[in-house]
């Protein structure tokens, strides 16, 4: 039998948490969550592109999306929207596909969103993850996408200052 050089992981050390401040209304960012012409636009790191996605917007409600890379790769996730209430928190399942459209290990996905004079603090929540590695692969994605987010919802005006927490 194999000795273990490294304790197991424990289950906060695999919890992700992000939490980013956008200049535009809570209803705005709810929207960009929940509606697949504005997800389209942001739902991927940069380079990448989103170039398909089902969204069936209510609880037990389904949604699957396709990230293409910029080398042209496909990267396909699904869930279940378990809970929404528009402009205050999206609460869904998230799983990676494998090539056969299967999915792989599944999180929680918890987005709050605090709305005070018209700006927005967005909190992200996603658990439990099988690794720190992979926790960490994902708060990339993540904090690229929401750049992106930022992006798509901010105002002309706004848009040089910068919106992490």
């Amino acid at each position: 039998m194999a000795m273990r050089t490294h304790p197991p992981a424990e289950p906060m050390e695999r919890v992700l948490v992000i939490k980013r401040a956008f200049e535009a209304p809570a209803r705005v960012i709810s929207q960009a969550w929940t509606r697949k012409d504005q997800l389209l636009r942001w739902w991927a790191p940069k380079g990448f592109t989103t170039p398909w996605c089902e969204l069936d917007v209510r609880p037990g409600g389904t949604f699957r999306v396709c990230m293409r890379s910029p080398d042209g790769r496909e990267h396909w996730s699904q869930g279940i929207f378990l809970e929404i209430v528009d402009g205050e928190r999206i609460l869904f399942t998230s799983a990676s596909e494998d090539a056969q459209g299967r999915p792989g290990h599944e999180t929680l996905v918890t987005v709050t969103l605090i709305e005070e004079d018209g700006k927005t603090k967005l909190t992200l929540y996603q658990a439990v993850f099988e690794s720190v590695a992979a926790r960490n692969a994902q708060k990339e994605r993540w904090l690229s996408s929401l750049d992106r987010l930022a992006e798509h919802v901010t105002p002309q005006e706004h848009r040089s200052r910068p919106g992490r927490l």
